[in-house]
Protein backbone atom coordinates (compact mmCIF):
# COMPACT_ATOMS: atom_id res chain seq x y z
CA UNK A 1 0.00 0.00 0.00
CA UNK A 2 1.42 3.40 -0.96
CA UNK A 3 0.93 6.64 0.90
CA UNK A 4 -2.04 7.41 -1.38
CA UNK A 5 -3.90 4.20 -0.47
CA UNK A 6 -3.19 2.55 -3.81
CA UNK A 7 -1.73 -0.90 -4.09
CA UNK A 8 0.92 -1.89 -6.59
CA UNK A 9 -0.24 -4.31 -9.27
CA UNK A 10 1.75 -6.75 -11.41
CA UNK A 11 0.81 -7.23 -15.07
CA UNK A 12 2.45 -7.25 -18.50
CA UNK A 13 5.78 -8.18 -16.94
CA UNK A 14 6.05 -5.10 -14.74
CA UNK A 15 4.80 -3.57 -11.50
CA UNK A 16 2.33 -0.69 -11.82
CA UNK A 17 1.94 1.97 -9.12
CA UNK A 18 -1.83 1.46 -9.03
CA UNK A 19 -4.72 -0.48 -10.52
CA UNK A 20 -5.96 2.72 -12.16
CA UNK A 21 -2.60 3.28 -13.88
CA UNK A 22 -2.77 -0.28 -15.22
CA UNK A 23 -6.34 0.27 -16.42
CA UNK A 24 -5.23 3.37 -18.30
CA UNK A 25 -2.44 1.37 -19.93
CA UNK A 26 -5.00 -1.21 -21.04
CA UNK A 27 -7.16 1.63 -22.43
CA UNK A 28 -4.14 2.89 -24.39
CA UNK A 29 -3.45 -0.66 -25.65
CA UNK A 30 -7.01 -0.80 -27.05
CA UNK A 31 -6.39 2.52 -28.79
CA UNK A 32 -3.13 1.11 -30.15
CA UNK A 33 -4.91 -1.98 -31.45
CA UNK A 34 -7.45 0.23 -33.26
CA UNK A 35 -4.62 2.24 -34.83
CA UNK A 36 -5.30 5.50 -33.00
CA UNK A 37 -2.12 5.12 -30.92
CA UNK A 38 1.17 4.23 -32.59
CA UNK A 39 3.53 3.99 -29.62
CA UNK A 40 3.37 3.99 -25.82
CA UNK A 41 6.50 4.78 -23.81
CA UNK A 42 6.10 3.86 -20.15
CA UNK A 43 7.48 6.25 -17.51
CA UNK A 44 9.72 8.48 -19.61
CA UNK A 45 12.04 10.60 -17.47
CA UNK A 46 12.06 14.34 -18.13
CA UNK A 47 14.90 16.37 -16.62
CA UNK A 48 13.61 19.65 -15.19
CA UNK A 49 16.93 20.75 -13.71
CA UNK A 50 20.17 18.90 -14.40
CA UNK A 51 22.46 17.81 -11.58
CA UNK A 52 25.00 20.42 -10.61
CA UNK A 53 27.70 21.26 -8.12
CA UNK A 54 28.12 24.50 -6.19
CA UNK A 55 30.70 25.32 -3.53
CA UNK A 56 31.83 21.71 -3.46
CA UNK A 57 28.34 20.37 -2.79
CA UNK A 58 26.64 18.11 -5.35
CA UNK A 59 22.94 18.47 -6.10
CA UNK A 60 20.85 15.78 -7.77
CA UNK A 61 18.84 16.48 -10.88
CA UNK A 62 15.16 17.32 -10.53
CA UNK A 63 13.11 15.07 -12.78
CA UNK A 64 9.49 14.49 -13.64
CA UNK A 65 8.34 11.03 -14.67
CA UNK A 66 4.85 10.99 -16.16
CA UNK A 67 3.21 7.61 -16.64
CA UNK A 68 3.37 7.60 -20.44
CA UNK A 69 4.49 9.33 -23.59
CA UNK A 70 1.90 8.49 -26.24
CA UNK A 71 2.41 8.94 -29.98
CA UNK A 72 -0.84 9.13 -31.93
CA UNK A 73 -1.48 8.24 -35.56
CA UNK A 74 -2.16 11.92 -36.39
CA UNK A 75 1.48 12.69 -35.51
CA UNK A 76 0.78 14.28 -32.12
CA UNK A 77 2.60 13.27 -28.96
CA UNK A 78 1.29 13.74 -25.42
CA UNK A 79 2.74 13.00 -22.01
CA UNK A 80 0.05 11.46 -19.79
CA UNK A 81 0.06 11.20 -16.02
CA UNK A 82 -2.74 9.31 -14.26
CA UNK A 83 -3.73 11.18 -11.10
CA UNK A 84 -6.07 10.38 -8.26
CA UNK A 85 -4.96 13.47 -6.37
CA UNK A 86 -2.25 16.08 -6.61
CA UNK A 87 0.33 17.32 -4.12
CA UNK A 88 2.14 20.64 -3.93
CA UNK A 89 5.28 18.87 -5.21
CA UNK A 90 3.45 17.35 -8.20
CA UNK A 91 1.85 20.72 -9.01
CA UNK A 92 5.30 22.36 -8.97
CA UNK A 93 6.80 19.66 -11.19
CA UNK A 94 3.91 20.08 -13.62
CA UNK A 95 4.53 23.83 -13.84
CA UNK A 96 8.25 23.29 -14.40
CA UNK A 97 7.52 20.65 -17.04
CA UNK A 98 5.13 23.00 -18.85
CA UNK A 99 7.78 25.73 -18.81
CA UNK A 100 10.66 23.61 -20.13
CA UNK A 101 8.91 21.15 -22.47
CA UNK A 102 6.96 21.87 -25.66
CA UNK A 103 5.01 18.61 -25.79
CA UNK A 104 1.71 18.75 -23.92
CA UNK A 105 1.26 17.10 -20.54
CA UNK A 106 -2.18 15.78 -19.72
CA UNK A 107 -3.14 14.82 -16.19
CA UNK A 108 -6.07 12.42 -16.30
CA UNK A 109 -8.29 10.71 -13.77
CA UNK A 110 -10.65 7.80 -13.93
CA UNK A 111 -14.30 8.83 -13.83
CA UNK A 112 -17.09 6.67 -15.12
CA UNK A 113 -19.60 9.19 -13.81
CA UNK A 114 -18.38 12.19 -15.81
CA UNK A 115 -16.78 10.60 -18.89
CA UNK A 116 -17.98 8.24 -21.61
CA UNK A 117 -14.49 6.74 -22.00
CA UNK A 118 -13.93 6.47 -18.25
CA UNK A 119 -11.05 8.98 -18.44
CA UNK A 120 -11.29 12.71 -17.84
CA UNK A 121 -8.88 15.61 -17.57
CA UNK A 122 -7.78 15.88 -13.93
CA UNK A 123 -8.39 19.63 -13.68
CA UNK A 124 -11.83 19.30 -15.30
CA UNK A 125 -12.82 16.62 -12.80
CA UNK A 126 -11.48 18.72 -9.92
CA UNK A 127 -13.59 21.69 -11.11
CA UNK A 128 -16.72 19.52 -11.49
CA UNK A 129 -16.30 18.19 -7.96
CA UNK A 130 -15.64 21.67 -6.56
CA UNK A 131 -18.74 23.05 -8.31
CA UNK A 132 -20.86 20.12 -7.10
CA UNK A 133 -19.66 20.65 -3.53
CA UNK A 134 -20.41 24.37 -3.76
CA UNK A 135 -23.91 23.67 -5.12
CA UNK A 136 -24.56 21.14 -2.37
CA UNK A 137 -23.40 23.60 0.30
CA UNK A 138 -25.65 26.32 -1.15
CA UNK A 139 -28.64 23.94 -1.11
CA UNK A 140 -27.96 23.09 2.53
CA UNK A 141 -27.88 26.79 3.45
CA UNK A 142 -31.08 27.69 1.55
Amino acid sequence: MTKYNSSKVKAYGRTWDSKVELQNYEYLLKQQKSGEVLEITIQPTCVLLPKFERNGKKYRAITYTPDYLVKYSDGSEVYIDVKGMSTPASELRRKLFMYFYEKPLQWISQSKKYSETGWIDFDTLRKIRRDNKKTKEEQNIG
